[in-house]
């Protein structure tokens, strides 16, 4: 089957085939394992996604068949990712290898793939380093995120982090400055966005979270002279990454 007929082109079904794929270094994404299972090599394989950071989700028996086309998946499915996820220190890197102050995305908790694939796109095309998302409550590097980026999938680092919150401390004492996209902030366009820069992203239903926004620096919003007081997670991205990026090449294109 394709696509279009319902196939799951990154789903891997069975405890060996798990196994196997979690030795041999693929790129995991997630592991689902049928709530209350944990007989014969299940063990290992939670055992192999601890090792790795692999994201483990108990789910129901039932959702569990589903997904996995009421194949015999044995209690366990995995989900490979379309892309390797790098660090935050690749991410560094990469500004550092062009000469250029780091210029990161934040997402907190974007959950629509199509979202996550555009804000992608965008981000790659306005020059930024990195893109950080957390590795729960968040879309993930899937094919349909890969789709959606349009090839940028290949060439923008993406890291996951455990906790949103401490890594904008740490962006912090790295001298980067954080700023949160929400309402009642600064307008974008009075805001210097020079030097080390974080954009942070809110979800598509509930903005940015509230320990998330307390450890930003600036909150920068966009005027609203409709009827509808937000826009979309990857439109509202669109219009700040080029903000930045606009800023970036008037001051030379380092960000400084």
């Amino acid at each position: 089957m394709d696509e279009k007929q319902g196939a799951r082109t990154d789903l891997i079904v069975g405890r060996n085939a798990v196994l196997e794929a979690l030795q041999s270094g693929r790129a995991i994404d997630s592991v689902w394992i049928a709530r209350g299972d944990r007989t014969g090599s299940i063990g290992k394989i939670l055992h192999l996604c601890r090792e790795k950071g692999v994201v483990v989700k108990d789910v129901d028996e039932k959702k569990l068949s589903f997904s996995c086309g009421h194949a015999n998946h044995q209690g366990v499915a995995a989900f490979a990712a379309a892309h390797e996820y790098a660090e935050v220190e690749d991410i560094f890197a990469l500004a550092a290898s062009r000469g250029e102050a780091p210029f990161i995305l934040v997402c907190d908790e974007v959950e629509d793939p199509h979202n996550l694939g555009a804000i992608l796109r965008s981000a790659e095309a306005a020059g930024a380093h990195g893109v950080i998302i957390p590795k729960r409550r968040s879309a993930s590097l899937s094919w349909a995120v890969a789709k959606t980026s349009a090839g940028a999938i290949e060439y923008v680092p993406v890291a996951r982090v455990p906790n949103i919150p401490a890594l904008l401390e740490d962006l912090k004492k790295r001298g980067v400055w954080i700023y949160a996209a929400d309402m009642d902030g600064q307008l974008w366009c009075d805001t210097d966005f020079g030097g080390a820069v974080a954009l942070v992203i809110g979800s598509e239903g509930r903005g940015v979270g509230r320990l998330v926004r307390e450890r930003c620096d600036f909150t920068v919003s966009l005027p609203m002279h409709g009827k509808v007081n937000s826009l979309n997670a990857s439109v509202a991205a669109g219009i700040l990454l080029f903000e930045v990026a606009r800023q970036r090449m008037k001051n030379g294109g380092v960000g400084n």
